[in-house]
């Protein structure tokens, strides 16, 4: 599945582990806002970038797309036990989408956010990001894990 903007395949799903995308990736997942970051991808995330004190340490409540570092932090439900909804899902990505055009941010590598232990379904939150981005040139690369 992929969408063309001119001659560049602006959004695609590929089987590929998401940390070895290029430098020039900024990273998405979902997170809660107690910033748990304990389980799934979230706590790989943690891992890697020690994202919890930094998040912890901004003043972002309130916000739905937290950009520390490359990474975009989508908040997408109060507490790491709730689960997400279709419409804080938009609000975040709306809100990456926004920061992404004052930045100049041009690709964007993400897993299937909100589908692991959050349980939404692919097919409705793929088709969400593609409404959200298809009047962008923002690069959208979906990382399947092999």
């Amino acid at each position: 599945m992929s969408w063309k903007g001119g001659d560049r395949i602006l959004y695609q799903e590929s089987k590929m582990n998401l940390f070895d995308v290029g430098s020039d990736y900024y990273l998405a997942h979902c997170v809660s806002y107690d910033f748990a970051l304990g389980a799934g991808i979230a706590k790989e995330f943690e891992a890697r970038f020690g994202l919890r004190s930094k998040l912890k340490k901004c003043s972002c409540y309130g916000r739905y797309a937290i950009l520390i570092d490359h990474v975009f932090n989508l908040v997408t439900k109060d507490c790491y036990w709730h689960k997400p909804t279709y419409f804080a899902l938009r609000q975040a990505l709306e809100d990456m989408k926004r920061q992404c055009a004052s930045l100049n941010i041009k690709k964007i590598a993400m897993p299937k956010i909100g589908c692991g232990l959050d349980r939404l379904s692919w097919s409705q939150v793929s088709k969400i990001i593609q409404e959200v981005f298809d009047d962008t040139d923002i690069e959208i690369l979906i990382c399947i894990c092999r």
